[in-house]
């Protein structure tokens, strides 16, 4: 494999970085690559829940136009606005979960790779790659605006 032919600079391995190392970090990766799909998802929590509470404005007004005010009543008073779980509502859940648990994977993450590869990210996706890919083919090609 010619320098051209392979990945960039930032996705080869340093010199001495053995495949230990590397598959390590490819699990710690996809590790945060999980929690990134849960934050999204903690994103989605916040949003929905937040349209559902506005809903029921228009739904507490339908039950009062309709002639149910004690739904209406029940409804604005102990559901309207309510925590989601005790004392948050979803922006304190995402927040608390964004400065805590994600911030700090983040750093391990990227101090393991500091250490260990300076800085380089997703090495062992870019070695997979390699193994997988047919030189010479189009859509194979190691890196863009490369020959294949």
């Amino acid at each position: 494999m010619t320098r051209q032919d392979g990945p960039d600079e930032r996705h080869r391995r340093p010199a001495g970085v053995s495949d230990e190392t590397v598959a390590a970090l490819g699990k710690l990766s996809e590790a945060l690559e999980c929690v990134e799909r849960v934050r999204g998802h903690l994103y989605s929590l916040h949003q929905l829940v937040g349209h559902a509470d506005l809903m029921l404005d228009d739904a507490v007004e339908m039950f009062r136009a309709a002639g149910h005010p004690e739904i209406a009543e029940r409804i604005s008073t102990e559901l309207l606005g309510r925590n989601v779980i005790a004392g948050r509502w979803t922006f304190q859940i995402v927040e608390d979960f964004d400065d805590g648990y994600y911030a700090l994977f983040r750093e391990l993450d990227r101090d393991a790779r500091d250490r260990l590869v300076d800085g380089r990210r997703h090495l062992y996706e870019a070695e997979m790659k390699e193994r997988r890919r047919t030189r010479g083919r189009p859509g194979h090609e190691a890196r863009p605006g490369a020959a294949g």
